[in-house]
């Protein structure tokens, strides 16, 4: 397990005044279904010729993306990962996922040909 460094970029000070302020590391907040832009489309590069389905374009917490991940995996009866904010489901189920995120009322459009 990787541990997080608790400073970021400071290595030692000698200014007895200096205090380290932390980066937001805020996430974004999940938008409603209806606002949520997502495409859906397949991807065979960089899996040893496996063909993959990628929904990208979700903005939200990474909890709310594995919710939506592990329900399409469910659905589609596959395996799969959720990672950089893309859900990546094992096969070709494009138009299924389409159909299922349609109908959880996102707005969906097919890329990549």
């Amino acid at each position: 397990m990787k541990k997080k460094q608790r400073y970021s970029g400071i290595v030692y000070s000698t200014d007895e005044t200096f205090a380290y302020q932390e980066a937001n590391s805020d996430e974004t907040e999940t938008l409603p279904n209806h606002k949520q832009q997502l495409r859906v489309m397949l991807n065979k590069k960089m899996r040893g010729g496996k063909t993959v389905t990628l929904v990208t374009g979700f903005v939200g917490t990474v909890d709310d993306l594995d919710a939506l991940g592990k329900k399409l995996k469910q659905k589609c009866g596959v395996g799969g990962s959720t990672k950089d904010g893309e859900i990546i489901i094992q096969g070709d189920f494009k138009q299924r996922i389409l159909q299922l995120l349609s109908d959880e009322g996102y707005r969906v459009k097919l890329a990549g040909g």
